[in-house]
């Protein structure tokens, strides 16, 4: 079972959340492990495991990256810990962005680091535009693998810049 089949919903890049949490109490509270108290050791254990399995699930589709990554996974386009090779112009164009950081970081100046986060913010906007349509209507048997590349591409791309982000 999948985290959609779990939660009873269609395969989605960006899943209603309202729908998610809604459906994540009723079933925090039919599997939650103090009502199995009494029962057997290994029921306890079936019922923990499913606990588990519930917050993953939540987790993942709670988190837009997340379930991009477990939708791509679930179509076999993303390997776990793949090694993604990102377009060069893509990376020309952050490493020029990244090297102003870090010399303004060097000479603290909060106004060029202001202006160089500025500039892998609207990055990010740009690589999300282009995929924007994707995540939005994405339809089980309808969405191409070709789309599902971009997405893939698109999810390579943010995590690179989020690192940049992160470290700014």
């Amino acid at each position: 079972m999948n985290y959609f089949e779990l939660f009873e919903i269609p395969v989605s890049l960006m899943p209603s959340m309202a729908t998610i949490r809604k459906k994540f109490y009723t079933l925090s509270r039919q599997y939650h492990p103090d009502f199995f108290s009494h029962a057997s050791e290994e029921e306890q254990a079936q019922v923990l495991e499913t606990s588990a399995f519930i917050n993953k699930a939540y987790k993942t589709l709670n988190n837009q990256e997340e379930t991009i990554k477990y939708v791509l996974e679930l179509k076999g386009l993303l390997e776990v810990d793949e090694k993604y090779q990102l377009p060069s112009n893509f990376l020309m164009e952050v490493m020029d962005i990244n090297e102003s950081l870090m010399d303004a970081k060097t000479e603290g100046n909060n106004e060029l680091i202001k202006k160089a986060t500025e500039q892998v913010r609207e990055l990010q906007n740009t690589i999300y535009e282009a995929v924007q349509s994707i995540l939005e209507h994405y339809e089980e048997g309808v969405t191409t693998e070709k789309e599902l590349l971009q997405v893939k591409k698109y999810y390579f791309e943010k995590k690179y810049l989020d690192r940049i982000l992160a470290s700014s």
